[in-house]
């Protein structure tokens, strides 16, 4: 296998797409502070949320650490997709 197709299937670009993840969060944060313009906290964070808690599961797939770990990350991943759906629906209703 190539080094690249290795260093894909490793723990630290899982590392890597959740730092990045928690920097977007805090640049859109101070955005939003500067300008007042850009989406609110409020509005970002159960979306960004989910998908680290995804990212957390994959994390431990990819360590074998199923158990409690796995299920912790997608029950937090589905609890803060649905406070997402719950925001959402309320902007549109």
């Amino acid at each position: 296998m190539a080094d690249w197709m290795h260093w894909l299937q490793s723990v630290t670009v899982v590392d890597a797409i959740i730092v990045l993840t928690l920097v977007e969060a805090l640049v859109l944060r101070a955005y939003r502070r500067a300008t007042g313009r850009g989406i609110p906290s409020h509005a970002l964070l159960p979306n960004l949320a989910a998908g680290v808690f995804l990212l957390l599961a994959v994390r431990a797939a990819l360590l074998g650490a199923t158990w409690p770990w796995m299920p912790l990350a997608l029950a937090g991943a589905g609890l803060a997709h649905l406070a997402d759906l719950r925001a959402r629906w309320r902007q549109k209703g």
